[in-house]
């Protein structure tokens, strides 16, 4: 075919009224709700999956006793329909979507199985009974009813996705949905302190075994830069602080991680010593001198030969852990009376927390 080249006159039809085929051994009421099959005759409107609606029928038919097409049925496919509804509905109703029960029945979708949509309820009258608008299920294309969709067909299981990244797991996008924010809201992830010093906020300088005191930065073995603690009876605290961010799931525990081994240079290794840590939440509206130690102890570092990192880990119960925004302070140095023999290196500690989605 090609394009025009001359004025045509083209036929149409309003549309209004359709004589459409009748299915074989059917017989059609006057009056009665109508579909099309997947065949595409006409049949007596039913809560049956497959079934399309195509309007009220506006004679009576009867191809009993005929093959498929036999006979035709004028039916009406525009306007309000005074339709009888098989569960009570109220003025509230209005606007809802009503769905086929049988051929003279209507009903919300909570009260069919198959969701065979047949229009909009526009006027309540009673308890009963509504103006059903049948032009949005006759269109079938109305953008609103694919929207709503309580057949379920449009619904996030039932719609597949492509992953041409083999990113997830997850074939529809409600089990893609569910893994990538089990995802979120489970992954465990890292957050690194923003300063370190001495306890009282004094710079953290290098180390130095003059005094036996004093904690400090030292390389360790092949040029790790780590803190280190001279042997003592009561050695010095540092300070940790960490910026605790919007997304932390405060129903969750906060766990702390050190990294730390114990070293003695020319001596066989004999303390094994815990952290102590003491650790403060600061909170908007929290008094700042009334912040409450919800720290603890480590795990042991135990000696060894080689003088191997050893992680060891402190948790936070869930319980101790505020709504953000807030900061942690970490106060750590190896208890008291275990350090008298070895020193004691920790690389920089971090927490590992758990995050939430943010609703705002």
């Amino acid at each position: 075919m090609t394009a025009l080249a001359a004025d045509k006159k083209t036929e149409y039809r309003e549309g209004v009224v359709l004589a459409v085929p009748v299915e074989e051994s059917t017989k059609i009421y006057a009056g009665a709700l109508v579909c099309v099959n997947a065949n595409g005759y006409l049949v007596a409107g039913a809560d049956t999956a497959g079934l399309i609606f195509m309007g009220v029928a506006r004679e009576a038919v009867d191809n009993s006793a005929g093959a498929d097409g036999a006979a035709t049925c004028l039916i009406r496919r525009r306007g309000l329909v005074k339709m009888l509804f098989a569960t009570a509905i109220t003025q509230a109703n209005v606007g809802d979507n009503v769905f086929l029960v049988d051929d003279q029945t209507v009903d919300v979708v909570a009260n069919v199985t198959n969701a065979i949509f047949c229009g909009i309820i526009a006027e309540y009258i009673d308890s009963t009974h509504a103006w059903v608008d049948i032009e949005p299920a006759i269109r079938q294309a109305d953008v609103a009813t694919h929207i709503a969709d309580e057949s379920a067909a449009h619904a996030a299981a039932a719609i597949s996705i492509a992953d041409a990244g083999s990113l997830i797991t997850g074939t529809t996008v409600e089990t893609a949905l569910a893994e990538i924010m089990t995802g979120i809201k489970t992954a465990q992830y890292v957050i690194r302190p923003s300063m370190i010093t001495l306890e009282d906020g004094t710079a953290l300088t290098k180390f130095t075994s003059a005094d036996e005191a004093t904690v400090g930065w030292a390389q360790i073995g092949n040029k790790e830069l780590a803190i280190r603690w001279n042997n003592h009876a009561t050695p010095g605290k540092i300070a940790c602080q960490f910026v605790m961010p919007q997304d932390v799931n405060d129903a969750a525990a906060v766990v702390a991680h050190f990294m730390g081994a114990i070293v003695k240079a020319g001596a066989d290794e004999a303390d094994s010593p815990v952290l102590t840590v003491e650790a403060y939440f600061s909170e908007v509206g929290a008094a700042a001198a009334a912040d409450t130690n919800c720290g603890g102890e480590s795990g042991e570092f135990l000696t060894n030969a080689d003088d191997k990192w050893q992680e060891k880990t402190l948790s936070i119960a869930h319980g101790d852990v505020p709504a953000s925004p807030s900061v942690l302070t970490l106060i750590i140095n190896p208890k008291d009376g275990q350090l008298p023999a070895d020193d004691f290196a920790m690389l920089v500690p971090w927490l590992e927390v758990t995050r939430t989605c943010l609703e705002a």
